[in-house]
């Protein structure tokens, strides 16, 4: 068995709200169209959490012809890799460029590193993401155009398990323990004298 394309998602969706599946993302189908954007709109939002399927750690932005660092296309967050704050410079996302809130400006000479969360699409998400965003967009679906209270609680069920689910790999790929805590890590170096 293959991992789930987006028209299958998309047939899942459909037929949380009774219709017949479709063959193609441009169907013409106004419920099909419906479906795909709920679908979009769900992976954007559980992606600009930041997995470890989406986020590249040390990514190399430089200044671009006007001495500003635009971002790409599908940037959802950055986050600059310098361990310490700075009193010289403090770099934030502003749209869809760099912006230096100590200096007030978008004017860049360097290079920076950051950490950058992007948007994939969906069958770039491993398994359990797209299950995850299908459930999920599944029950959005179905509350938005049907509403029924009995359908919601099945469905917010199967949507629990799939967040378990999505946890658990995520867990799994990062190789998580108790001493990758912080506040662990301050208890037992308080130790270490």
């Amino acid at each position: 068995m293959n991992p789930t394309t987006k028209i299958e998602a998309i047939n899942s969706l459909l037929a949380t709200i009774g219709e017949s599946p479709v063959n193609s993302l441009t169907s013409g189908l106004v419920e099909a169209s419906l479906a795909d954007q709920t679908l979009d709109n769900v992976s954007r939002a559980m992606q600009s959490m930041g997995w470890s399927f989406n986020t590249d750690l040390t990514f190399k932005l430089t200044p671009n012809a006007n001495s500003e660092i635009a971002l790409p296309a599908n940037c959802l967050h950055v986050d600059t890799t310098s361990l310490r704050m700075s009193a010289e410079s403090d770099l934030v996302q502003r749209g869809m460029k760099m912006y230096d809130r100590v200096k007030n400006t978008y004017t860049m000479t360097e290079a920076i590193e950051v950490d950058i969360v992007v948007l994939l699409d969906f069958e770039e998400m491993p398994e359990s993401a797209r299950r995850y965003v299908t459930v999920r967009a599944a029950r959005i679906l179905q509350d938005r155009v049907l509403g029924s209270d009995m359908l919601h609680s099945f469905n917010a069920a199967d949507e629990e398990s799939a967040w378990a689910s999505l946890l658990h790999n995520e867990a799994d790929i990062k190789d998580l323990n108790i001493f990758d805590n912080f506040d662990t890590y301050s208890i037992i170096n308080r130790r270490r004298g």
